[in-house]
């Protein structure tokens, strides 16, 4: 029987209102982002700058300009690109507990990047294709260690990832422990999965590389749905599958490396965000994509601003809060999984 044509407008409306609610809530988050600094939140300067008045502060304007816009503009990338991995990974793998740091495609990139720096790579190209290799030899050693007899252990991809996880965590300590003390304080950035240091430059850069990922991963969405209904009927559908799964898991390693390269580790972002939007929204990966972009965008930008107002004084690095997030989810979503 067909769905009732009132309950599909119903629907559609919900997930209107729900887009429209978090574009808002982005659009609030921005703008106290840029309002936020040392001395408290001042909203006259962002206004200034926004106008165009030619008789604001000029700097607080200048500041808002090079500072904070793009660290923002940073964290909303860094949500976005860390979100959707989790979305993609937890449609690929089918597990909900699925995500890029949780896997170890995080630390595989951080392990990357560091190895680039000790190297003298230059950050673009040359860090960032090691970070990416990096991540992609993580992924395939998960998928190797995860391997059934006909197919990859759903069961066994947590254990798989935790494992690398913690090979990479000791690669990083090796690492640093050999490196020259000129060198220490570019590799402890990619440790505490700081913002702080953002300019317009690799904003710049960061969205010329991620934009073309979102597209394709958007444009697979209908395959990803069709796979959530189990392989053989994704393969009675046209999908196939060995191409999906493979153009999906390079284009995620990919913009996550792009990204870890230039934030350095967060945790547990792409399990909160789809998790929440999942459960609002329902599995249509065509509607999730983009509120998965809006919506992890909205809470890295979030995050950091809890990075700068919790301290009386400085900041912590924003991937201490994502951990102090997610880690209780994460730890809900397994006890949940284990009893269902």
């Amino acid at each position: 029987m067909s769905e009732s044509p009132f309950r599909n407008r119903s629907l559609y409306r919900r997930n209107l209102s729900i887009a429209i609610l978090l574009i808002l809530l982005l659009a609030l988050a921005l703008i106290m982002g840029l309002a936020t600094g040392p001395s408290g939140m001042d909203l006259t300067p962002v206004w200034d700058l926004l106008s165009g008045n030619p008789a604001g502060d000029a700097l607080h304007i200048a500041i808002i300009e090079r500072i904070r816009l793009p660290r923002v503009l940073m964290a909303l990338f860094c949500g976005a690109v860390l979100s959707l991995g989790g979305l993609v990974f937890q449609a690929l793998l089918g597990n909900p507990l699925a995500e890029p740091y949780i896997l170890g495609i995080s630390g595989g990139a951080a392990t990357g990047a560091i190895l680039g720096i000790l190297a003298g790579f230059a950050r673009i190209p040359g860090i960032s294709l090691t970070a990416f290799g990096g991540s992609m030899v993580t992924l395939f050693l998960v998928l190797i260690l995860a391997k059934g007899e006909s197919r990859v252990n759903r069961d066994a991809m947590l254990l798989s990832g935790v494992m690398v996880n913690a090979f990479c965590s000791a690669a990083i300590m090796f690492l640093i422990s050999i490196s020259e003390e000129n060198k220490l304080h570019d590799i402890m950035f990619w440790l505490m999965g700081d913002l702080s240091s953002a300019d317009m430059t690799q904003v710049g850069m960061v969205a010329l590389l991620i934009t073309p990922c979102f597209v394709i991963i958007f444009l697979y969405s209908h395959k990803m749905n069709l796979m959530l209904m189990g392989r053989d009927m994704a393969r009675s559908m046209g999908v196939s599958i060995r191409k999906t799964t493979l153009i999906l898991l390079i284009t995620t390693s990919f913009m996550v490396s792009a990204m870890v390269c230039q934030s350095g580790l967060m945790g547990f972002v792409g399990l909160v965000v789809p998790h929440i939007l999942r459960q609002l929204l329902g599995s249509d990966h065509r509607i999730l994509v983009p509120a998965t972009i809006i919506g992890g965008g909205f809470f890295m930008v979030v995050c950091d601003l809890l990075a700068r107002w919790l301290p009386r004084e400085g900041e912590i690095p924003v991937g201490v809060i994502t951990a102090i997030v997610g880690a209780p989810l994460f730890i809900l979503l397994l006890k949940r999984r284990r009893t269902s």
